[in-house]
């Protein structure tokens, strides 16, 4: 086994990076109308307030899992520490922590940046939930 070449995983996560921030920028998100109504457990009830929509669209956590969580592209996040083992289910995660809380333009980050992965070689999938 050679030296890591961790220029070269640099290089591959700012172009990770470059393609999810292309993407998120991209995205055209639905806007999200929040309202309140008299009884909040009846959609049908009356509506007793309307607030200005969220243009970003509904708000949620994307992240970016690599399995397994070994090699020069996890050593080379761990040392620049970015992401983190997950302890739970294994394999390395990167979350997204750009687009404040949208998650369309989270996950459109995610999965542009998990597919430059993938065309390296990596196993690395786009994953998210809403919050």
């Amino acid at each position: 086994m050679g030296k890591p070449n961790y220029a070269a995983m640099a290089d591959l996560y700012r172009k990770a990076r470059d393609a999810g921030l292309a993407a998120g920028s991209a995205a055209k998100p639905v806007p999200m109308v929040v309202c309140q109504h008299a009884d909040p457990l009846n959609d049908s009830s009356p509506v007793v307030k309307r607030y200005a929509p969220v243009m970003d669209g509904v708000c949620g956590f994307a992240w970016i899992k690599i399995r397994p969580a070994r090699g020069d592209f996890v050593n080379w996040c761990k040392a620049n520490k970015i992401g983190r083992a997950d302890s739970y289910e294994g394999g390395y995660i990167i979350s997204v922590m750009d687009f404040n809380q949208s998650l369309e333009r989270k996950e459109k980050y995610a999965a542009a940046f998990a597919d430059v992965l993938s065309d390296a070689g990596l196993r690395a999938y786009s994953m998210s939930r809403m919050d």
